[in-house]
């Protein structure tokens, strides 16, 4: 499983460009479905035939990123952000654009205190602004360039959230005998900018249950805010985030698996953010939902860690829930 990790973490895909994941995944996934397909906004959806409940998973493939907005005459590049990005985080970290040119993130004289990200440029060594276009050009793409990094029982990497997410669902997939449910697999597009590509592929599954794979913050390292969940404690069974108060039914059903399979499992209350759930339970009349979340550090860093003992925990409870009679929906 971690080389897997890797593989996906590793790729290439801010919101809007998750090709080169996709397609990854798809070469991971096409012979245990029994069809797939992307759609317009560039979801992958993988198909398990069944003739009961019509359940969606979703995990997105999208990561977060920066995006050029000016070039100046030394061949330095203004930038933006794509997704949630805190810019203190930022200086010195390396970026990576599709072409695999590579830049530093640098930034202006001024205080400690002066992170606003108009003030920070990326250096891509060119020695002009001619220079610098032959290589990047106003509205290219970069992701954040950091190796992914085995701590044993921890892994560490940019793009946890929400390619850990993805690699939940590949698992589960890969593991899954048989189920009587019908079942949509979505590896879904622009989560980071809005749950856009969750919203149009639950609109048109029209799913009788709904279930994100994301991460989720914690509160186990020193002073952190405080949140009652850690790293090693098992899979995190959302109660509410700004996005979604999760549907009692849903929350009940992984509360009852996750006791009745023995897996670990912790709840969550997470006072800022957001999972495709918000967008799946909103589609058409309402869909119930919920999301099992992976505990993570250092969210939205280049250095993202989770516990391989909880992502395991949460592939037991994906496929409890494929399995189960699901009679409440």
């Amino acid at each position: 499983m971690k080389n897997l990790i890797r593989e996906l973490v590793e790729s290439y895909g801010p919101s809007g460009f998750e090709t080169d994941v996709t397609d990854k995944i798809i070469d991971l996934i096409k012979d245990y479905v029994d069809d797939f397909y992307v759609d317009t906004l560039g979801n992958l959806i993988a198909h398990k035939k069944g003739n009961g409940k019509t359940v969606m998973f979703s995990a997105h493939t999208d990561e977060i990123g920066v995006v050029i907005t000016h070039i100046d005459k030394n061949g330095f590049l203004r930038f933006d952000r794509v997704g949630g990005l805190n810019t203190l985080t930022l200086l010195g970290n390396r970026v990576r654009f599709a072409n695999g040119v590579i830049g530093v993130i640098g930034r202006e004289k001024g205080t400690l205190k002066d992170f606003a990200i108009d003030k920070m440029f990326i250096d891509i060594g060119a020695e002009s602004r001619e220079q610098a276009k032959e290589q990047v050009s106003i509205g290219d793409f970069a992701v954040f360039h950091r190796e992914f990094t085995d701590l044993g029982n921890r892994v560490v990497a940019k793009s946890m959230d929400d390619r850990i997410g993805c690699v939940v669902l590949i698992e589960a997939i890969r593991k899954l005998n048989k189920t009587n449910h019908d079942l949509y697999f979505v590896f879904s597009t622009q989560e980071e900018v809005g749950l856009r590509g969750a919203r149009t592929a639950a609109y048109g599954i029209e799913p009788d249950l709904g279930i994100a794979l994301d991460v989720t913050m914690t509160g186990d390292t020193p002073e952190a805010p405080r949140m009652d969940v850690s790293l090693g404690n098992g899979a995190a069974i959302k109660v509410k985030d700004s996005s979604l108060i999760a549907h009692p039914k849903v929350k009940e059903l992984l509360i009852r698996l996750a006791e009745e399979k023995k897996i670990d499992y912790q709840l969550e209350v997470l006072p800022a953010g957001g999972t495709d759930a918000g967008a799946i339970h909103l589609t058409k009349e309402g869909v119930p939902s919920g999301t099992i979340s992976i505990p993570c550090r250092y969210v939205h860093t280049v250095s993202e860690m989770v516990d391989v003992r909880d992502v395991k925990n949460c592939i037991d409870l994906v496929l409890a829930v494929i399995q189960d009679q699901l009679d409440e929906f």
